[in-house]
């Protein structure tokens, strides 16, 4: 039968000389202490890792022979170890380094293993006896308290064949990750060779990617394209995430590489120094965590100095979990749901660790109910996509969020997010605003309000009129244009709102007038409508009707709410009536001439230059005619 290669990596774990490497060499052949890559610089993934065939499947084994080594191994990128062989020898038991990367797996999420109890050629059967019982002991109440334990002798073979079985089970309980994600490779290992060039290694911790992708190296920021790719010692198109992999891109200066970099895809990430994150203190630790503390923080294969500050009080206490902002000394690459340990400078300890929430601008204010809660929030919200997404369109800055903004926010490819977005869709969370735009339903309720009130106020403090202009409703929501174009299209297509003369308002409103105000529309409409080619202006109409330049500024402007009259110029209006006979005059005699010399059209409307030329220039600006010298064409011939 053909071994299929199963994308999970498990990963050793105990005291140091509990017989990890040898027992990882009896399972697999590799003696991983002594690296082929290390000794021929060839293009191999045995840097620290291993493959091994678990009856038809091949999956990948990450051994950990010292303490330092786990932390910067093991730690690498936190969700690269799907499950773990944890190793403990029969004549030791359970020892400080037994305990210590216990903890740590826990911090970072590990959830299924097995217990190898090695050595048991050198002990008596009561010892082992004992050491099962100490063991079983120790894992009460943990992820392992279920776990095989299994006496094994990696010298003699003995219980070989029982571990085996076990570690079947085991792998064959794994749900291989899911490679839709975004490509991130933290680097583990960097070498060069010949007729290559650069080749980084490590456990992708997300995605796929094949021969030609291109990818973004940080923190350098230099881009390349993947010339060949080895899994599992073998050529392969494609890397996966729980795979150990190489990947060769020769455009990258191996010289400048090293371990804590990270390759990835450059629209979705870039280096960061701030990371809001949730935080777990171990049970044993005596001197609590105090607020702005100094601490070696470990994510992908990063081990960085940088600074815990706590959201809330000033210190957090063994058993404790808090909400933290993470101030790094240098940038590193990481992504919501990344898994994370937090250790202290002198003496080096481990403290905590936990999960990422995201990557912040910078420091969030302290005490803050209202940061504190939307930060648990978040951080309930990153466990499942579809959360993710809604989450993410909830807060939206603009209320709305487009595509692209909400792929940078939570790190998904556009098919992932499509199917999440349909989801959301579906189950009458989010709608589609238009223009690839979504709103979360909470937040399309309180702003279609929004627009509502703010119609319904202008209606109240302005009754003559008929509405406000788009512009106007625009300006007062602050609403960004295509938010407000969506909403406002969504309410006028419900009859909430209703568009006429140009203008937004409520249906039920109808345009209310003084007595004063009815006698002076009713005087200076007149006018115009007297006087169709020869308007009046502002000072005939203040003398005709008896009243202030303010009275007669208001009222002109009701009446061109009112579609009534037409600002041709600065202070040139026009009755409506007046500017549609003259268009039909203007389009007539040019469909039939060819085209109207501009001082002729003051003979076809019986008037002088003053009027004739500024309504030439009018129609000019809205597209009916064009100027070409002192003669006017239809811009359409076909205008009526």
């Amino acid at each position: 039968m053909d071994t299929v290669q199963y994308n999970i990596t498990l990963g050793t774990a105990g005291h140091i000389d509990h017989g990890k490497t040898a027992l990882i060499k009896c399972l697999t052949g590799c003696d991983t202490d002594h690296l082929k890559a290390e000794k021929e610089r060839g293009m191999s993934i045995d840097l620290g890792f291993a493959p091994c065939t678990v009856s038809d499947l091949e999956v990948g084994i990450v051994d950990v022979p010292g303490h330092e080594n786990f932390i910067k191994t093991m730690v690498a990128g936190a969700s690269g170890i799907d499950g773990v062989i944890f190793v403990i020898a029969a004549d030791d038991g359970v020892m400080p380094q037994t305990r210590e990367h216990f903890d740590i797996l826990t911090l970072l999420g590990v959830r299924h293993g097995i217990v190898a109890l090695t050595k048991v050629d050198c002990v008596a059967p009561e010892r082992v006896e004992k050491v099962t019982a100490e063991i079983k002991a120790f894992l009460a109440g943990t992820f392992l308290e279920k776990a095989p334990i299994c006496p094994v002798s990696s010298i003699t073979g003995q219980g070989f064949d029982i571990f085996y079985e076990a570690l079947k089970e085991l792998v064959g309980s794994i749900e291989p990750k899911k490679t839709d994600g975004v490509f991130r490779l933290p680097v583990e290992r960097v070498f060069s060779v010949k007729g290559y060039g650069t080749v980084v290694s490590g456990i992708p911790i997300c995605g796929a990617a094949k021969i030609g992708d291109e990818l973004t190296l940080f923190p350098h920021g230099v881009k390349g394209r993947i010339k060949a790719i080895q899994v599992y010692k073998r050529q392969s198109d494609t890397a996966v995430v729980g795979q150990c992999a190489a990947i060769n891109v020769p455009q990258w200066d191996y010289k400048t590489i090293k371990r804590g970099c990270c390759a990835t895809v450059a629209e979705y990430f870039s280096p960061q120094q701030w990371f809001l994150c949730t935080l777990r203190i171990l049970p044993d630790i005596k001197t609590p965590l105090k607020n702005g503390a100094d601490v070696k923080f470990h994510t992908g294969t990063s081990e960085i100095v940088a600074s815990a500050f706590l959201l809330k009080g000033n210190n957090i206490s063994a058993r404790e979990e808090s909400i933290v902002q993470i101030r790094l000394n240098e940038p590193v690459v990481a992504g919501p749901g990344d898994r994370f340990i937090l250790r202290s400078l002198s003496p080096v300890n481990t403290i905590g660790g936990g999960m990422i929430i995201e990557e912040i601008p910078h420091k969030l204010k302290r005490n803050n109910p209202d940061v504190l809660q939307d930060a648990q929030n978040l951080a309930k919200a990153i466990l499942t996509g579809t959360s993710f997404v809604e989450y993410a369109i909830k807060t939206a800055p603009a209320f709305a969020a487009g595509r692209n903004e909400l792929a940078a926010k939570t790190k998904m490819l556009p098919k992932v997010l499509n199917e999440f977005l349909e989801e959301l869709t579906g189950g009458n969370k989010i709608t589609d605003l238009g223009s690839g735009l979504f709103i979360h339903r909470d937040t399309l309720g309180r702003i279609r309000q929004k627009l509502l009130d703010i119609v319904a106020d202008f209606h109240r403090k302005k009754p003559e009129s008929p509405g406000l202009t788009v512009e106007q409703l625009y300006e007062e929501s602050g609403f960004k244009k295509d938010v407000s174009d969506g909403l406002l299209k969504m309410l006028l297509a419900g009859k909430k709102l209703i568009e006429k003369k140009n203008r937004i308002a409520l249906p039920e409103h109808r345009e209310s007038f003084s007595d004063d105000e009815q006698k002076l529309i009713h005087t200076i409409e007149s006018l115009f409508i007297d006087r169709l080619f020869n308007p009046p202006s502002l000072q005939e109409m203040g003398e005709v009707s008896r009243t202030s330049q303010a009275n007669v500024q208001k009222i002109i402007k009701i009446l061109i709410e009112q579609q009534r009259l037409v600002r041709v110029d600065k202070d040139l209006f026009f009755h409506s009536d007046a500017v549609e006979r003259a268009r039909e005059i203007l389009v007539t005699y040019i469909q039939q001439q060819g085209g109207l010399e501009s001082v002729k059209f003051k003979y076809l409307l019986d008037t002088s230059r003053k009027f004739a030329i500024p309504l030439l220039d009018y129609f000019d600006r809205i597209g009916l005619t064009r100027r070409s010298g002192y003669t006017r064409y239809l811009r359409n011939p076909s205008s009526k």
